[in-house]
């Protein structure tokens, strides 16, 4: 199913670089790592894939309620973001992602917890193949999931931004 909408996106700055982040009206639908003419190929594939079509358009105006509280995130001054999301996935993916947005900002789990937690305790491979595929990292703390042992494993935007992630949130001693 094919699915019209217009693409409000604009860049921020952040700890871990430039951010692109994208939105429709009805909510945050994508955050990518890097800058939008970098991006802007594999976002429109990732459109594509998702069975959206529309316009993308560059709108300040349109994310800054999304960017203030990344911004706010990244300054120790917010936890918890409650902005709306356009989420675009699987049923399984989405239940995953939902599933990450409980845990505790500062608090990690490992992939085997959040498969038990969704009723698929052999699922942990599957849920490392959703935590991959979040398209709202950050916002949905991917970054939070780490391995049984306690490494850090897996991370799209990689595991340097996880780290430094979960360092801003106290999860781990301070990268020096």
């Amino acid at each position: 199913m094919t699915t019209q909408l217009t693409h409000y996106v604009d860049e921020m700055n952040s700890p871990l670089g430039t951010l692109t982040v994208v939105a429709t009206e009805k909510g945050v639908c994508h955050i990518h790592f890097g800058e939008l003419t970098k991006c802007m190929a594999s976002l429109k594939a990732w459109l594509k894939k998702q069975g959206r079509k529309g316009e993308v358009i560059r709108c300040k105006d349109t994310l800054q309620p999304i960017c203030k509280q990344l911004e706010d995130y990244f300054s120790g001054e917010r936890s918890t973001f409650d902005i709306p999301l356009d989420l675009c996935g699987t049923e399984f993916q989405k239940k995953v992602w939902n599933t990450l947005k409980e845990i505790e900002y500062g608090e990690t789990k490992s992939y085997k917890e959040i498969a038990q937690k969704i009723g698929a305790p052999k699922a942990v491979r599957a849920i490392g193949g959703a935590n991959n595929q979040n398209p709202i990292p950050i916002i949905i703390p991917c970054h939070r999931v780490i391995g049984s042992n306690g490494s850090m494993v897996g991370y799209g935007g990689g595991l340097d931004k996880k780290e430094i992630l979960l360092s801003l949130e106290g999860a781990i001693e301070k990268i020096s």
